[in-house]
């Protein structure tokens, strides 16, 4: 059986790629065909002579097998600007459909698959007020769903928000990963400990200070933050 899970976070740019990363490499030791996934991504520049989005690139680096990326990421836009806007330029429509069927294919080839959002846990893909959101294909997907907080101030009533969006939606909360965003944030350590006396999931893993994420330090010390994860999808 394939496990899969939903990874969103209560901001854009607080580390899901960094996240989603670390999560592939620590389930590689116990799991063969590790697969990550970002259906819709914004934002491309020159990568080894064709444009191609940074965090999509991340995350088939920490996979452990390849499919081609049009399938992984069946909405790529070269604007790096909230993804219905970045649609609307191209004169497109993004819609669910196309990324159910890109997930459904993730799981048929792999043993582990992470869905990395896009931006923050509820994000327009449309400008109508019928069009979906990233909290309706969080539904439809209906994974279990880690969050990511990006610690830095704000981050208790981002945190706890995103938290009750999520459960609102009848979706299962499995853990949520802290992720340091500045080397002195003021009072990490109590920050760190209301979340984990508030939210309503487990913690785990707390991702060290990274002044470049990509980096081969900075991945091997986050992947070790979150070793033995994929036990809490099924717990």
């Amino acid at each position: 059986m394939t496990l899969a899970c939903f990874v969103t976070g209560t901001d854009t740019g607080i580390g899901k790629t960094h996240t989603c990363c670390a999560l592939l490499r620590a389930a590689a030791v116990t799991h063969s065909r590790c697969l990550g996934v970002k259906p819709i991504a914004a934002g491309t520049e020159l990568i080894d002579g064709a444009l191609r989005n940074e965090d999509v690139e991340q995350l088939r680096a920490a996979s452990t097998i390849q499919l081609p990326r049009e399938q992984l990421t069946p909405y790529l836009f070269d604007e790096a600007i909230a993804p219905h806007i970045a649609a609307a330029h191209t004169q497109q429509a993004i819609e669910l459909e196309p990324i159910l069927r890109c997930v459904t294919h993730a799981c048929e080839h792999a043993d582990l698959v992470v869905v990395e959002g896009v931006g923050g846990f509820h994000v327009p893909l449309g400008n109508c007020a019928d069009a979906p959101d990233t909290a309706m294909l969080a539904q439809a997907l209906n994974l279990p769903v880690i969050m990511v907080v990006g610690m830095r101030l704000g981050c208790l009533n981002h945190a706890l928000l995103t938290a009750e969006s999520i459960a609102a939606r009848g979706l299962k909360l499995c853990g949520w990963v802290a992720n340091t965003l500045a080397p002195d944030m003021p009072a990490f350590a109590e920050n760190l400990s209301t979340l984990q006396s508030l939210l309503p999931m487990r913690l785990l893993g707390v991702l060290p200070y990274a002044a470049t994420p990509h980096s081969f330090q900075a991945s091997q010390a986050a992947t070790n933050s979150l070793s033995g994860w994929t036990h809490h999808l099924t717990s």
